[in-house]
Parts: C-alpha cells; sequence; structure tokens
C-alpha cells in the first residue's frame, strides 16, 4: 500500500479488497497541507450487509479455533506489524498530520496491547463453582458473542485499531470495522499485515465509508451480536437508543470534559508541564484531554503565567520536533472557532491562540493555534461540551472543597487529575472525583494495555476496555451444569 500510495481504497472483506457496491469514493485530504491523499470507497448499506453475513459465515470455525491458537496467531499479526512499523507511521502521519515519532509510538503501544490479547488465548478464564445440591458439578465458560461490529474514531488510528480488533478476535468473534473515514489507510494496510500474519480470510472485514451512511448501516444490521463504538456522547446515545430495541449489546467509550485540579502546594513545574500536555498533546484530540483547568486562588496568577508562557513556545508542524500537528479536518477546525468566538461573546478571556494558524507554513493545513481561556462560567457552553481540539479554559477556585465541587459539575465523567503534595487531598480526590481514571500529580491521559479504561455519566455507559475487563464485552458467560449419580458408578 505504502509504494502505491496515493490510490484508490476499498474495503476489506473476505480477505480481498474491493470497492463500494455503487462505485462511488470519497476523497482523503492530508490535514497538513490539504493535499488529495486518494480516493476512499464510500460504502452504503449494501457493502456492509456483504461484509456482515461474509463475519458470519466465517465465525464459527474462527469460533471453534481453540484460543491457545488464536492467540499464536494473533501473535503473528503483532509481530508483522511491528516488522512493518515504519511503513505503518508513515500512513498514520499522513492520515493524521502528527509526526513520524508519534506515530512510532503509537504504533508502539498497539502491538503492546494486541501481544496483551493474544496471551489472554491462553489464560481466557471461566471458572469452576459449588452447587448447593449433592451430585451435582457447576462450570462458567466464556463464549464468543458472533459478529463485532466496531466503530472507531481517527484521532489514534493504530491505536484504537488495536483496542477493537485484537480483544474481539481472541474471544473467537468475526469482525466487522468500520473505520474512521478521516483515517482509512490506516485500517487498510492493518488489514494486509493480518493476512499476510496468516489471520483467516474473513475473521476481520473492514468497511470504509461516511459515519452517515456506512456507520449506520452496520449499528442497525439485524446480524451483528456486539457493538463497540468509540466517539462523540451525541452519536452514542442514538448507538444505545437503536441497539436496545433489540437488546444488542454494546460498549461504549464516548467524551470527556476532564479536570485538571492544581493545588495551593503542588510542584508548580510539574503542574505546568502536565497541565500542556492534557491539554495540548495531539492537538487536543483526545477524549482524555484536560480541558478544564481548576486552579487554587492563591497561585492561579502564577500557574497561569507560566502555562501561557509553555504554550506559548510550542511548535506546531508534522515534523518530530514539533509539539503538536493539525486537528483533523476542516469541519472540526471550523467547529472549534466557532465555540472559541462563543465563549468570547459570552465574555471569556482568550489568553493566548483562539485562532487557526494562517503563515505561510501553516495556512493550507487544519492548524489550530494552542488556545487558553480564562473568565469562563461552568455553565458556558465550552465548559460543557467537548471540543476536541487543543483548547482548555482556566477556573479560579478559592479552595480543595471548591475545586472537587467543579471537577464534579460535568455531564462527563471520563478521567481526573489532582496536582498536590498533600496525601490527605490526593486520597480524597481519587475517592471523589467522578471519573472512570483519577491521577495524582500527572495527566489526565494515559492507558496501558492491562488496565480499563472508561468513564461514568455521559463518558460511556459503564463498559471498559482494553484490560482484561474487554473480555466481558466480547464474550458471554455459558453456565454448565452436570449431573451424576455415584450409585451408579
Amino acid at each position: 500500500m505504502v509504494a502505491a500510495y496515493p490510490k484508490t481504497l476499498g474495503n476489506w472483506i473476505d480477505g480481498a479488497e474491493r470497492p463500494a457496491a455503487d462505485g462511488t469514493t470519497f476523497d482523503k485530504i492530508a490535514p497538513h497541507d490539504g493535499r488529495r491523499l486518494g480516493a476512499v470507497a464510500r460504502s452504503k448499506a449494501a457493502d456492509v450487509d456483504l461484509a456482515v453475513r461474509t463475519a458470519r459465515a466465517a465465525f464459527p470455525s474462527w469460533a471453534d479455533t481453540p484460543a491457545v491458537q488464536r492467540g499464536g496467531i494473533l501473535h503473528k499479526v503483532c509481530n508483522s506489524l511491528e516488522a512493518r512499523s515504519a511503513d505503518m507511521a508513515t500512513i498514520v502521519a499522513a492520515e493524521t498530520g502528527k509526526s513520524p515519532k508519534e506515530a512510532l509510538g503509537e504504533i508502539g503501544g498497539a502491538v503492546a496491547l494486541g501481544r496483551f490479547y493474544a496471551g489472554e488465548g491462553q489464560r481466557l478464564y471461566g471458572r469452576t463453582s459449588t452447587s448447593g445440591i449433592a451430585n451435582r458439578n457447576v462450570s462458567m465458560v466464556r463464549e464468543p458473542c458472533g459478529v463485532a461490529a466496531l466503530i472507531i474514531a481517527a484521532n489514534t488510528p493504530i491505536a484504537n485499531l488495536a483496542w477493537k480488533v485484537f480483544p474481539a478476535l481472541i474471544c473467537g468473534n468475526a469482525a466487522v470495522l468500520k473505520t474512521a473515514e478521516d483515517t482509512p489507510y490506516t485500517a487498510g494496510l492493518l488489514a494486509e499485515i493480518s493476512a499476510e500474519a496468516g489471520l483467516p480470510p474473513s475473521i476481520l472485514n473492514i468497511v470504509q465509508g461516511l459515519g452517515a451512511e456506512a456507520g449506520r448501516a452496520l449499528v442497525e444490521h439485524s446480524d451483528i451480536d456486539v457493538l463497540s463504538f468509540t466517539g462523540s456522547t451525541g452519536v452514542g446515545r442514538w448507538i444505545a437508543e437503536t441497539g436496545g430495541r433489540r437488546l444488542l449489546k454494546v460498549s461504549l467509550e464516548l467524551g470527556g470534559k476532564n479536570p485538571f485540579v492544581v493545588c495551593d502546594d503542588a510542584d508548580l513545574d510539574n503542574a505546568v508541564r502536565w497541565a500542556a500536555l492534557s491539554a495540548y498533546s495531539n492537538a487536543g484530540q483526545r477524549c482524555a484531554a484536560g480541558s478544564r483547568l481548576i486552579v487554587l486562588d492563591s497561585i492561579y496568577n502564577k500557574f497561569r503565567d507560566a502555562l501561557v508562557a509553555a504554550t506559548n513556545k510550542l511548535k506546531l508542524g508534522p515534523g518530530d520536533d514539533d509539539d503538536l500537528g493539525p486537528v483533523i479536518n476542516q469541519r472540526q477546525l471550523d467547529n472549534m472557532l466557532g465555540a472559541v468566538a462563543r465563549a468570547k461573546e459570552a465574555g471569556a478571556r482568550i489568553l493566548t491562540g483562539g485562532e487557526r494558524l494562517s503563515d505561510p507554513a501553516h495556512a493550507s493545513g487544519c492548524y489550530m493555534a494552542p488556545t487558553l481561556i480564562e473568565d469562563v462560567w461552568p455553565d458556558f457552553e465550552i465548559s460543557t461540551r467537548e471540543i476536541f481540539g487543543p483548547i482548555s479554559c482556566l477556573y479560579r477556585v478559592p479552595d480543595f472543597a471548591a475545586a472537587l465541587d467543579l471537577a464534579n459539575r460535568s455531564p462527563y465523567g471520563l478521567t481526573a487529575a489532582i496536582h498536590t503534595r498533600d496525601l490527605n487531598r490526593a486520597m480524597v480526590f481519587l475517592r471523589r472525583a467522578r471519573a472512570g481514571v483519577v491521577s495524582v500529580n500527572g495527566g489526565t491521559y494515559g492507558s496501558e494495555p492491562h488496565m480499563p479504561f472508561g468513564g461514568v455519566k455521559q463518558s460511556g455507559n459503564g463498559t471498559r476496555e482494553p484490560g482484561t475487563e474487554a473480555l466481558d464485552i466480547y464474550t458471554n458467560l455459558k453456565n454448565m451444569v452436570v449431573n451424576f449419580d455415584p450409585d451408579r458408578v
């Protein structure tokens, strides 16, 4: 794929690439410079139906393959992905605008996660139990759900693929992936790598296309058994409603408006460093981004001035010596600019940024200046809605109790962080912050393959991926009871 890039990219169904049934395509545009990378299949319901039927037909043989053997195949996929990491990094960097170094780091994380799940093939535990009835043996085993529908976002494309594909496959499901329309080539290359590594045809099927067309058709398909979605809360709510009408098993990892609290006893340099990383790394395109910076009054001015200075030093571009790249597309950039403008109209003060970069090096791309805003009320739109860009707001509070209250005053509950040297404050925050992930003296983001990730309130529906907890999403438990009669031996 890399040698032929750019090209017309089709779907991956039954182990081969094929165009959309009606032949339509859409253009993939590079966010760094606006150039056309290629044409991509614009799938509709007929393409989704073919992918689901293909996965359904392949499912029984994959489910019957021992989990240890499935893990062996996935190990080979991981080894091949690692061997072709340079090719994958080229694709990821071109599609997202992030640096090659950052893309390589993301690929390393995907490989580590894939190997974790491949190893779970040797530990796909059920359990035995006791019965209150004599001469009865009871055990529980995990069984695959069937056809797994997977829908991902574009912000960390190869990591997002790994988070869903590897756990779904190790559990014995056949998968239909609707990849993000902004990162189609990443998924296409993973399909090629998986096939070359020996993954059986039809086990991983990839449908390209737009969310309103291909994504909707996959969610509404009557022959999927489990659906995992990462994306916006609005779309997640629609998926929950749609799947709920037929009691579809659904996992939702949704948005965040994550608080980053700085206490008056914090290591200020460390807090500024982590605040900038939480707010701006990956161009702020993280569900776990630190978008609400809550600072105690006595150090507010000092922290604000230091963070403004750190923000102004950031370099934007696609190179390894740059700090962040562009946002993923023009539509998202326009949404960010509109949110900042409305906040300013409502009385907020733009400390730095707030605009699109228009200098010759950035004018052709989707570059949003790292933006820091103060004088923001907690009920402003920009305080309550996920913006998904390099934009963060400062809030001044009188004491720790007010900081904790404001941290929890959000419709979301994905991640949270506090910076303090006080063990008592840290422990109270860890226990009382209403979020799925809480950290002390670090960032609002960061996950590991064996650690469950997910949120509360409007940040999800209670499921957790990755970690062994993801196995609960992609398997069903079967209770098996054997009655026996010792007198007949």
